[in-house]
């Protein structure tokens, strides 16, 4: 198994879990920008969280169908790295908000047949990278976040030259299996190193970022 380049540990709201995500290897760490998620920070919140951060590793700004004005303060408080869109955020918008800002883009795209890998080709030359979820569950109010992993195997089907994360239920025991079907060299992990959603566990993030680092 070729170890990923990029490890993101993502829906982080306290310092603890910032030093965690920092110590064991990660690359980047990812802040909720997103009311209807166990994971969602306020903005004076993910302030002080990025101030603690500092350049010690990458940090993502997570948005779901955003407006300016919200974007405007997560941008002006956490001054991210990558403005990562999880909604249904268009080609136009995501052009959009790159000129606004000048900073990448990363589109997730939920997936559970190769169809729906289909529908990320729509975003080719505007994102940065793609972020590729499992579909959520029927009843669910979260585009991520839900623990729920998609058949690695139809990643065959994407152009291994155009950068993503793979994301979807991933924790110590299966990222393995999941980076030897997929293909991927960037994860990203949310649901997997928590006991209690929302609240992230400190030893699951160090055996998260030891088996793959």
């Amino acid at each position: 198994m070729n170890k990923p380049k990029t490890i993101k540990i993502c829906g982080l709201s306290t310092t603890d879990a910032i030093d965690a995500a920092v110590s064991g290897g990660a690359t980047h760490i990812g802040f909720i920008f997103f009311e209807k998620s166990p994971r969602h920070v306020s903005v004076e919140t993910a302030k002080n969280l990025a101030a603690h951060a500092g350049d010690r590793i990458k940090k993502v700004a997570v948005s779901v169908d955003a407006d300016n004005d919200y974007l405007d303060q997560i941008v002006a408080a956490t001054d991210p790295d990558i403005l990562q869109l999880h909604g249904k955020e268009s080609r136009e918008r995501l052009q959009e908000i790159k000129a606004r800002y000048n900073l990448p883009v990363m589109k997730a795209i939920a997936i559970r047949t190769q169809e729906d890998l289909e529908k990320a080709k729509d975003y080719l030359g505007v994102a940065d990278m793609f972020l590729f979820d499992a579909k959520p569950p029927e009843g669910s109010d979260l585009p991520g976040g839900n623990g729920v992993a998609f058949d690695w195997e139809i990643m065959d089907h994407w152009d291994k030259d155009m950068p993503y994360m793979l994301s979807g239920g991933l924790d110590a025991g299966n990222v393995h299996e999941a980076l030897h079907h997929s293909g991927a060299n960037a994860v990203d992990v949310s649901s997997g190193v928590e006991r209690v959603p929302g609240q992230k566990d400190l030893n699951l993030i160090q055996d998260f970022l030891k088996t793959i680092t």
